[in-house]
């Protein structure tokens, strides 16, 4: 029976939906197979445990950064212990949403119009943003996001200069560096991916916000925040359309294990892609989970399968080692 270490936790901004994530992972993992235990970082960064090193796998349920960024997944290289979700490259680019949006456009894959802003530059100016991104009848409302932060923290939607200095300002708390993003109308669609070098796409799902924006809040405290739609409402071919850009979006970013691929679904057709995550929320009725028990996989099912896919990697990526040694 394989021992399986689950770190929860973190020091993330997102410490609280990785400890709902842990425990129901922790409640399905199949105990025939494998025999878990928790292990939990507090907010501070300390470890409950110290010993890692006597795991056969590591599932690490961390959202957000110091967790999901690579950070953790490069310690677990370094001790060579498999792990579930992407190497460290992968985990990285996923993480910073500057980083990703430069690899997705630079490989054809359609994104929408951003604008990267560091601490230490001069802030732009409402109409420097609607000059740089601003489209259509659109042209005044922008997305501010953190570029390494994920649930939706730290993220405000903006029509006007007040706005944006306070949603810049608020933006800051969590990151050096921040996404400014036009607003791109249309349906909300998420599509799970899973596997490693042939990664398969699941059912997607739609996200249908009863609020101005699909918030923390609409995500985790507000139980009418929005409906969750699984499958969504989607013809055949868009479906199609939507699963082969879930996976070149994976392809693209060097992910590997699992990851959650987000688009805009615009009214003439269009797909855009929003963005990655490379470990997305874990509960037995989150997105990632919920679209993969929609397209046949169980949740236990899916953890053992997660588990399985980080031992095949790290058996693959010890094989070429001996190899090149």
């Amino acid at each position: 029976m394989k021992k399986v270490g689950i770190i929860f936790g973190g020091k993330s901004a997102e410490h609280e939906i990785s400890l709902l994530s842990a425990k129901n992972v922790y409640d399905a993992i199949d105990k025939e197979k494998f025999n878990p235990t928790l292990i939990k970082i507090e907010k501070s960064g300390k470890w409950q445990m110290n010993e890692i090193f006597n795991f056969d796998v590591i599932f690490p349920i961390l959202h957000g950064p110091f967790g999901e960024d690579g950070t953790i997944q490069g310690l677990l290289k370094l001790a060579d212990i498999p792990f579930v979700g992407p190497d460290v490259l992968g985990s990285a680019v996923g993480m910073d949403k500057d980083v990703m949006k430069r690899l997705l456009r630079d490989a054809g894959i359609p994104i929408g119009k951003f604008l990267t802003i560091k601490s230490y530059e001069t802030m732009p100016s409402f109409a420097e943003v609607q000059s740089a991104i601003g489209s259509g009848e659109n042209k005044n409302i922008f997305f501010i996001k953190p570029a390494n932060m994920g649930s939706s923290v730290g993220i405000n939607k903006v029509k006007n200069q007040d706005e944006l200095s306070a949603a810049l300002k608020d933006a800051f708390q969590y990151d050096t560096k921040v996404i400014i993003e036009e607003f791109i109308p249309g349906r909300e669609i998420e599509c799970a991916v899973l596997g490693n070098e042939e990664p398969a796409a699941s059912i997607p799902g739609e996200i249908i916000p009863s609020h101005d924006f699909y918030s923390y809040d609409a995500k985790y405290i507000d139980d009418n925040g929005a409906a969750l739609e699984i499958p969504a409402k989607l013809d055949n071919d868009t479906i199609k359309r939507i699963q082969e850009l879930a996976i070149k979006v994976f392809k693209t970013l060097n992910c590997e294990g699992l990851s959650r691929v987000d688009l805009f679904l615009k009214p003439n057709g269009e797909l855009i892609v929003n963005e990655i995550n490379t470990m997305p929320g874990f509960t037995k009725i989150s997105m990632y989970p919920k679209m993969w028990e929609k397209s046949g996989i169980s949740y236990t099912d899916l953890i053992t399968r997660l588990i399985e896919l980080a031992i095949s990697r790290f058996e693959r990526d010890q094989k070429l080692k001996t190899t090149v040694v």
